[in-house]
């Protein structure tokens, strides 16, 4: 493990360890042991291992459901600048964090341009969505955020805009994010 990995997983347990079980640093982890390994099986080259690491430990500790400096990715960007990490490596880190979030796919925004490291890393994330920990992080993310856990006057919202799915209209129910986003990654996948 190289020292930029060292620090960068020090970061994941000072920023996340005070987030709910939904996303805390053991999420980071997870995603990290998974993007590598998906990394091996789509016989990514030696060179992509940092990135695909490195994406996969930081990419939420800028997230917006949780970033309290209103400033996405600066965090992350200050760290990977201040640990001398090459600007053509900074970039294709944070064009993966940038652009791993459901909501851009909602949007149409086209993923082809992005490094090849990208799929590995989503879909790494996405995997730690679904199944019985993507179960558990859902329930626990809802009653972090005192959401409803059903009710059969809300209905789940299919088909949703990017700008639908952001929306925080205090109607959403915890069952209904399976509905609405869960059920859908597994055809989302980029990988083998």
């Amino acid at each position: 493990m190289t020292e930029v990995v060292k620090e960068a997983e020090a970061l994941v347990h000072s920023v996340m360890g005070q987030w709910d079980a939904s996303h805390d640093a053991f999420h980071a982890l997870r995603v990290r042991k998974l993007a590598l390994s998906l990394a091996t099986e789509e016989r990514l080259p030696t060179d992509s291992m940092e990135i695909v690491e490195l994406a996969a430990l930081l990419h939420d500790i800028d997230d917006h459901k949780y970033a309290r400096d209103g400033g996405e990715g600066k965090v992350v960007e200050r760290f990977l600048e201040s640990h001398g990490i090459d600007p053509a490596k900074r970039e294709r880190i944070m064009a993966i964090i940038n652009r791993m979030g459901f909501k851009d796919e909602l949007a149409g925004v086209r993923n082809d341009e992005l490094p090849p490291e990208f799929g590995v890393v989503q879909d790494a994330d996405r995997l730690d969505a679904i199944g019985a920990i993507g179960i558990a992080r859902c329930f626990t993310f809802g009653g972090n955020r005192n959401r409803v856990l059903h009710d059969p006057e809300v209905p789940a919202r299919i088909n949703l805009s990017k700008e639908e799915y952001t929306k925080k209209d205090g109607r959403q129910t915890t069952l209904n994010h399976f509905h609405e986003k869960l059920l859908k990654l597994k055809d989302l996948m980029k990988t083998k």
